[in-house]
């Protein structure tokens, strides 16, 4: 497992200034006033102003201090460190009062104290963690009884493609089940910049079907809400893909037909009174 982390620390600490200077997180507008949240998690988290908000696995902090400047007290964590100095330096630059942490998910616990509001994630988040019981418990630990936990993520069925140019369309590829051992990618680009020159190609995550995410955050003590699923994505993650004038990816020809993309609510249950 610490060769698979290893790796993808590495990635990701090369991806910071690929990603920093890319047309897809669009920087220069962000640090202008643009909000990088979308839609979905702006209408459905709704009026964060005066909650303290704890953002899992924030990457640069982009949507973090968006919270931030809709009125949360914010913290960010990613296990990047090269991620963490550029939030903080953002943060700095915007004159907004949201603290970012460097540490693995999973030993989180140990170096950040609680609890908060609202405990969010988002879009390419849980693919990178092998193992969702332990992240749920991480989840309830931080959540103040009563609190909510927000995600809205990549769709797993959606994962289950092709993103050959030449595949038939939709044509399946990867498995939907859980296994301990990873999938294995190489690429020399990356989803904001697919003409980028990476050096560390290799990474590894693992596939966690919609069951993996419900139980997991059931058994650690929380109460769903509801489950929502949506028929777009955020960006062309297939070739059959194009992008509409609302901004979301759909596929071609076959709108509103398969989902892309899904969100979930959940909340810490009151300790019960006697």
């Amino acid at each position: 497992m610490e060769h698979y982390s290893q790796a993808n620390l590495d990635r990701w600490n090369e991806l910071v200034g690929i990603h920093a200077a890319s047309a897809f997180y669009d920087l220069k507008s962000f640090l202008a006033g643009k909000c990088s949240l979308r839609s979905i998690e702006r209408e459905e988290l709704g009026d964060v102003s005066g909650k303290s908000l704890l953002h899992l696995q924030c990457h640069f902090g982009q949507d973090s201090l968006s919270w931030a400047r809709r009125g949360a007290k914010v913290t960010g964590a990613d296990f990047s460190s090269e991620a963490i100095k550029l939030a903080r330096n953002l943060n700095e630059d915007l004159r907004l009062d949201a603290r970012f942490i460097c540490s693995d998910l999973y030993d989180l616990p140990q170096v950040l104290d609680g609890p908060f509001d609202i405990v969010f994630t988002s879009y390419g988040a849980i693919c990178w963690l092998p193992d969702l019981v332990p992240w749920a418990r991480v989840i309830a630990h931080f959540l103040k009884p009563g609190g909510t936990f927000y995600i809205v993520e990549i769709h797993p069925l959606a994962n289950l493609f092709s993103e050959d140019q030449n595949a038939p369309e939709l044509t399946v590829a990867y498995p939907y089940f859980h296994s301990a051992t990873p999938l294995k990618w190489e690429s020399p680009g990356s989803y904001a910049d697919r003409q980028a020159d990476v050096k560390h190609r290799v990474s590894y995550d693992w596939v966690h079907s919609l069951g993996d995410v419900l139980n997991a955050l059931i058994g650690a003590g929380l109460e769903v809400e509801y489950l929502h699923e949506f028929p777009y994505c955020v960006c062309g993650m297939l070739p059959c893909m194009e992008q509409g004038a609302d901004g979301w990816w759909r596929v071609k020809d076959r709108p509103d037909t398969i989902p892309f993309l899904f969100s979930l609510k959940a909340t810490k249950r009151e300790p019960v009174r006697s």
